[in-house]
This record gives C-alpha cells, sequence and structure tokens, in this order.
C-alpha cells in the first residue's frame, strides 16, 4: 500500500486533511442534538372535580345578550342599559345554578361596544360564558356572501 505524501520532489503538500475536522464536527453535532431538552408545551385546563352524587336533571336558564349595530343591547330580547346588564349579571350569580351566559354581536355591531359588554361580562365574575353565532362570521372572511342562507 502506497501512500501519497506529496510530491517526490520535497516540496510541501499544500492540501490540508480535513478528516479529522469533519470527524470532531460530527461528534460536537451529535453532543449537540442529545444535550438539546425535549420541547414540551402543556396548557393547563382546569377539569371540574369529580363527584359521587348523580348530577340533577336541572336544565338551567340560558341569557343571551345581542350587540345591534346601533348600539344597543338585548338582554333576552330586550332593550336594556349598561347599568341594567350590570344589574342582571348580579342576579344571575345569586341563583343556586349559574345559568350560561350567551354573547352575540350582530356583525356590525360597535367594536367599543363589545369591548366595555366584555369588560362588564368579566368584572361580574360570570363563569358559565360563551360566544355563540361565530358561523355567520365565516362568510366574511371567505369572502362569501353576508347572508349565511343563501
Amino acid at each position: 500500500m502506497a501512500m501519497s505524501g506529496g510530491k517526490d520532489d520535497g516540496s510541501p503538500m499544500m492540501e490540508m486533511n480535513t478528516t479529522p475536522l469533519i470527524d470532531v464536527m460530527l461528534v460536537l453535532l451529535i453532543m449537540f442534538i442529545i444535550t438539546i431538552p425535549v420541547a414540551t408545551h402543556s396548557v393547563n385546563i382546569d377539569l371540574p372535580t369529580p363527584s359521587n352524587t348523580p348530577s340533577s336533571n336541572i336544565d338551567p336558564v340560558k341569557n343571551k345578550i345581542v350587540l345591534s349595530p346601533n348600539d344597543q343591547i338585548f338582554w333576552n330580547g330586550e332593550v336594556i342599559n349598561q347599568n341594567q346588564l350590570v344589574a342582571n349579571l348580579q342576579q344571575t350569580l345569586t341563583f343556586a345554578v349559574e345559568p350560561e351566559l350567551q354573547f352575540e354581536p350582530e356583525p356590525l355591531a360597535s367594536y367599543d361596544l363589545s369591548a366595555k359588554v366584555l369588560n362588564i361580562i368579566k368584572a361580574s365574575g360570570v363563569t358559565k360564558f360563551g360566544f355563540v353565532g361565530n358561523e355567520k362570521y365565516r362568510a366574511f372572511s371567505t369572502g362569501g356572501p353576508a347572508n349565511p342562507t343563501g
């Protein structure tokens, strides 16, 4: 077996041997990959505590807040103001079973009124709260007709 050590005329070899450099880089890369911590993303959810008592057949009342484009607040179809909304929310908290509160702003309702009503709801301490009617806005985001029925 013959090894090339440059030219036979005695001149120095001009190319660098990169094999040891590549070996060291691969070892460092493997060590780096091994030492990276495992990426874990967790979302904490407060789940209800289980109870041995059977659930009652009580169907809680569902209250619906609708915001109209002309800055009116409707509570189950009746026009109310912000002070009456606060009073209604405080009254719902006194029930044995807290009723579900549904929030449905109409598509052209004021963003400012929506933000104010949401702040009132948050400050009231209501826990059973949900947004309804979001399917109406799908037509606006896809560029389709504003009327969801056709």
